[in-house]
């Protein structure tokens, strides 16, 4: 077994936004280290059909329908991953949506969906897998932010704020779990080639988008190379923060 494995094997990891993209690619990596991986996302097809794989190469998988705006659906996917193998080690809060516009434009309704989903949805996540990781006396909240979350740029104000949220929530949560020994990691990645850019609901907005991605997006096991490399560290080293981009994106 290589070393990168020696604390992936065993865990059982909790990933929102499972369906496609950063989850799916990180549901795969994990499971083929010998992770225990429970899926969630609202496509419940896609992923009933990835925990089939999984499982039907020999992995561990379990998929239950999850809308992260819904705090009681993501509370009973982690609960779903407690009563059926006995604890959660580590929650990869990674559902999030993009609908990049100016503020001019005033698409209220993007804006919503953009709190909703990235900051509410991330809160919804540690408050449900908190409770069980300080009875545990271990865990690991890994929470999904963004380059944008260390820049912003026009058109990206509320998707930036969104992501800069992320970060501060978890660097004050990694202040407050010590007494747990529960670790708290944020990515932050840059372009990934994923579904992120077709959440972008302005027409001109999302070609650019499309084209950037098209011309220098990485794949998605880019993020789960980073999640591994997280969350495989012995118990009492904490990777807090991941930022990576491709190698050809300036911004």
């Amino acid at each position: 077994m290589d070393t990168e494995n020696t604390n992936i094997t065993g865990k059982v990891v909790v990933i929102t936004g499972a369906s496609s993209g950063l989850g799916e690619a990180t549901a795969r990596y994990l499971a083929e280290r010998g992770a225990t991986v429970v899926l969630g996302a609202r496509r419940a097809d896609r992923i009933q059909a990835l925990a089939g794989e999984i499982t039907g190469k020999g992995g561990q998988a379990f998929a239950l329908a999850t809308d992260v705006t819904d705090a009681a659906q993501v509370q009973a996917l982690v609960d779903a991953a407690v009563e059926r193998f006995g604890r959660i080690d580590v929650i990869i809060n990674n559902a999030g949506l993009m609908p990049l516009s100016p503020l001019a434009m005033r698409k209220l309704d993007d804006w919503d969906r953009t709190i909703d989903v990235n900051i509410k949805g991330v809160l919804y996540g540690i408050a449900a897998a908190l409770p069980h990781m300080q009875r545990q006396q271990a865990g690991q909240i890994i929470n999904v932010s963004s380059v944008a979350g260390h820049k912003v740029g026009p058109g990206g104000a509320v998707y930036s704020a969104s992501k800069t949220a992320v970060r501060v929530i978890t660097e004050g949560l990694r202040q407050e779990v010590k007494p747990w020994n529960i670790r708290t990691t944020i990515i932050s990645p840059g372009a990934v080639a994923t579904e992120l850019p077709q959440s972008v609901t302005e027409p001109e907005i999302a070609a650019g988008v499309g084209q950037f991605y098209a011309a220098v997006a990485i794949s998605a096991d880019s993020f789960a190379r980073a999640v591994a490399f997280a969350m495989s560290q012995p118990e009492d080293v904490d990777i807090n923060e991941i930022l990576f981009r491709p190698t050809r994106q300036d911004l």
